[in-house]
């Protein structure tokens, strides 16, 4: 039987920093009525989150642009399901007078 209640390991992180610095994330923290642990971790996952989101959003944007140059300069042959797919569309607009 496992105890729900047993925290889950835990890792330690120090810094030291400036009076003046430390102060100024204690009065933060007391402005948003939390500790100042909870303010720096909070803090710091947010700061963490947002790095790695614009850089994965810069790196797919660069692989995208590349795809897509390759595909205008190089463009696949159109497969036999997108043939089809053509025939059965230009009959359709036939048959509702579109192109008349």
């Amino acid at each position: 039987m496992s105890n729900t209640n047993v925290p889950k390991s835990m890792a330690r992180l120090e810094a030291r920093v400036n009076p003046e610095i430390k102060a100024l994330w204690q009065k933060a923290a007391d402005l948003q009525g939390v500790t100042l642990t909870d303010f720096v971790i909070a803090s710091v996952q947010a700061a963490a989150y947002k790095v790695i989101e614009q850089q994965q959003t810069l790196k797919l944007s660069t692989e995208d642009a590349e795809a897509f140059v390759e595909a205008i300069l190089n463009p696949p042959k159109p497969s036999d399901a997108l043939r089809e797919a053509t025939s059965r569309y230009k009959q359709v607009m036939e048959n509702n007078g579109i192109n008349d």
